[in-house]
């Protein structure tokens, strides 16, 4: 039942939230400052996802196959070769280094 209750809840927040979002004026949003800042929003939040998924195991921070995988990412992303090979070969690092270890 606890469950049921969270996930009601949370839904019900988020909708909130949502409703919010559409009644604040368009001029408040609108102003260069914070329309700079919202765009860097999606890349923060993402680059966190990556290194909490990249280098945390539970509580404890560690290093292993993952980090070749974000090392090799990044390599390709840099020579800005397309998604899908930068992706492939991640994970084809990341998947040898772990095999090999």
């Amino acid at each position: 039942m606890t469950a049921w209750i969270v996930v009601i809840g949370t839904g019900a927040i988020s909708f909130l939230i949502k409703v919010a979002g559409h009644l604040v004026p368009a001029r408040w949003t609108s102003h260069p400052r914070l329309t700079r800042i919202n765009a860097y929003v999606p890349v923060v939040l993402l680059s966190a996802l990556v290194v909490a998924q990249g280098f945390v195991v539970k509580t404890h921070v560690v290093i292993d196959h993952r980090l070749g995988g974000l090392v090799v990412a990044l390599g390709a992303l840099l020579a800005k070769l397309p998604f899908p090979v930068v992706v492939v070969s991640a994970a084809v690092t990341s998947a040898v280094l772990y095999r090999w270890h």
